[in-house]
């Protein structure tokens, strides 16, 4: 755990910022804060920009940490807080989105809580689908139109060098989660028992699932603590509205090709403006069994893993990247249909 009384660094010249790391909620920024080797002075609020920035170093890199603002989320404003970065931050040249998400478990992929998934270009799409957005065949198929880049190819590289590191037992998450001790908020034991229910079993009432029917739960083995948390790689579906029942989750998935990993909301807004890497922490099985309990610990093992991946990449390969700038369109006014479904206070 980070001393509250440490050092504020001086701030450095805001084109000295290289890693933009989005997150959508106040556990994901303070989760991303805590990975910070050095911490600096929080910019000048400007009138236009009610963006939350944390600034500071991690692994060699400046990185720049953007939280939407309270109670605002969504694919528009994700993009909105992208497009005031890298204004605000010009020499943006790495983008990472990470936080919460909620998990896709099936027969083939064991997912559980606290587990981390990461966009991962699969069979024609880069990482990231938009399921709200595409048209329905006439076979009945769903047809993708929302063609959503990929993340940039040093980032891909990067990914490939944990994945090689972990099969190698050279991974260094542990040390980077062991930032967290000693601040209950993130601890694994704060979150509650994992429990995956029948697809078809609705939520009965209250915060939690004590009320619910233990015969509907699906039993798996227990995993060993030192296997705690599985890293998981491929497809996350995005769109604007939380996924939030276990039969339309499953069917969505089979709608896109039976390979996604889990859902969220902000990345489908961010691809085409802010190419980036999407790495999510579970803390729900996107079903009616939702509650927070589970989204600290998610939102530690997310912020983690990014801080892994920028440990591979040393900081003078990133020198002479393109800004992220010169990629941004139109990114405020990004899917604006579905604006009025951003005001939500937490993701319920």
């Amino acid at each position: 755990m980070s001393n509250p009384s440490q050092n504020i660094e001086p701030r450095l010249p805001l084109h000295e910022y290289t890693v933009g790391w989005i997150s959508a909620l106040p556990i994901e920024h303070a989760a991303a804060a805590e990975m910070l080797d050095e911490e600096h002075e929080a910019p000048a609020r400007q009138d236009n920009d009610d963006t939350l920035y944390t600034l500071g170093r991690i692994q060699g890199h400046n990185v720049v940490i953007a939280c939407l603002p309270a109670g605002l989320i969504g694919a528009a404003s994700a993009a909105s807080v992208a497009k005031g970065l890298t204004d605000r931050f010009p020499n943006v040249k790495l983008g990472l989105m990470v936080g919460i998400g909620h998990g896709v478990p099936s027969e083939e992929v064991d997912i559980r809580l606290g587990d981390v998934v990461v966009s991962q270009p699969r069979r024609g799409n880069g990482g990231v689908v938009q399921y709200d957005m595409g048209n329905r065949q006439s076979n009945g198929k769903f047809q993708d139109t929302s063609h959503l880049n990929t993340p940039s190819p040093l980032l891909l590289s990067a990914l490939a060098q944990v994945q090689s590191n972990h099969i190698r037992r050279r991974s260094t998450f542990a040390n980077h989660m062991s930032k967290f001790e000693g601040n209950e908020e993130f601890e694994r034991g704060q979150a509650g028992p994992d429990q995956l229910f029948q697809p078809t079993y609705q939520h009965k009432r209250g915060p939690t699932c004590a009320e619910c029917d233990k015969q509907a739960l699906i039993k798996r083995d227990s995993r060993p603590s030192h296997k705690a948390v599985h890293f998981h790689y491929g497809t996350i579906a995005s769109a604007n509205t939380l996924m939030k029942d276990g039969v339309e989750r499953d069917q969505t998935c089979q709608r896109l090709g039976g390979h996604v990993l889990c859902f969220e909301m902000e990345a489908a807004g961010l691809m085409n403006n802010f190419p980036c890497l999407v790495i999510r922490g579970i803390c729900d099985y996107a079903d009616s069994h939702k509650n927070e309990r589970w989204q600290p610990y998610a939102a530690a093992t997310a912020a983690a893993f990014a801080k892994e991946i920028l440990s591979v990449i040393p900081a003078k390969d990133v020198v002479d990247l393109v800004p992220t700038k010169g990629t941004l369109r139109h990114a405020i006014n990004y899917v604006p249909e579905y604006e009025e479904m951003e005001f939500l206070a937490m993701k319920l």
